[in-house]
């Protein structure tokens, strides 16, 4: 692919999301609906409001609440431990049941799209709640990664091209066999997550290293990975690793 068509393949990302995202006055706040949406298909939803600093961007406690009401409950210091690390992951603050971002209008769309990066990852936990899975994907792909004594680095995060920040999992150093490997792992391989590290390494890999390749890590322990998924992951250069078949990368992440 060119970086003609690369490049014109961001601006059509860039003009569907612009498109898509429907706004909606309610007295002195702004609704904004986005195209994303959560498990129960329905579209995620942000509120903002001008605060005497600039601006607030909230999900007014729906996404926690929403876990909550579906039996997936805060309540383990591992599980209190996960949702810290996705909040810092992605600059977010929890206020209550509410993930809140402040911002200023020059940086307004680098926040909105952190809050939402937010609300899916933190929306995709629910898979954790009983008595679907014992323990955390993320954790498990750690584990994995120090038994077999694969040197890496955790919780990265690359400022693209666009002037976003994008967080990965893992990052790989290079070595004289293989390039810098960017890990990213998917617990719920759905066409909102796959899309999202499609975008985020789309962006990051314009500022690293020319031979950087990227890996996405997709949980397939309760369903099968859609041939879809594959396909888009491949058509951005994007490996998927299928966690039933890692055993088969293990010589190649090691190396």
């Amino acid at each position: 692919m060119s970086a003609l068509d690369c490049y014109q393949l961001v601006n059509l990302y860039a003009t569907w999301l612009k498109e898509k995202i429907k706004p909606r006055a309610i007295g002195d706040v702004c609704e904004l609906t986005t195209p994303f949406v959560d498990r129960h298909n329905d579209y995620l939803q942000i509120y903002v409001k001008a605060t005497p600093s600039g601006l607030l961007l909230t999900d007014d406690s729906y996404t926690i609440r929403d876990l909550e009401m579906s039996g997936m409950e805060f309540n383990t210091e591992r599980r209190k431990n996960e949702l810290k690390a996705i909040l810092n992951g992605f600059g977010v603050n929890l206020r209550g049941d509410s993930l809140e971002v402040e911002a200023r209008p020059d940086n307004f769309a680098q926040k909105k799209h952190n809050l939402l990066q937010a609300m899916l990852a933190i929306n995709d936990l629910f898979v954790l709640a009983p008595p679907k899975v014992s323990s955390f994907f993320k954790e498990d792909v750690e584990k994995f990664l120090l038994l077999h004594d694969i040197r890496f680095t955790k919780d990265i995060n690359f400022i693209g091209k666009s002037g976003f920040n994008h967080h990965f999992d893992f990052v790989i150093p290079p070595s004289k066999k293989e390039p810098e490997r960017v890990l990213r792992t998917i617990n719920n391989p759905t066409k909102n997550n796959v899309s999202a590290m499609i975008f985020s390494w789309d962006d990051a890999r314009k500022v690293r290293s020319e031979n950087a390749v990227a890996i996405a890590v997709l949980n397939d322990q309760d369903k099968e990975i859609s041939p879809d998924t594959v396909h888009a992951l491949n058509a951005y250069e994007i490996e998927p690793i299928a966690w039933s078949k890692r055993d088969k990368y293990i010589d190649k992440l090691a190396a």
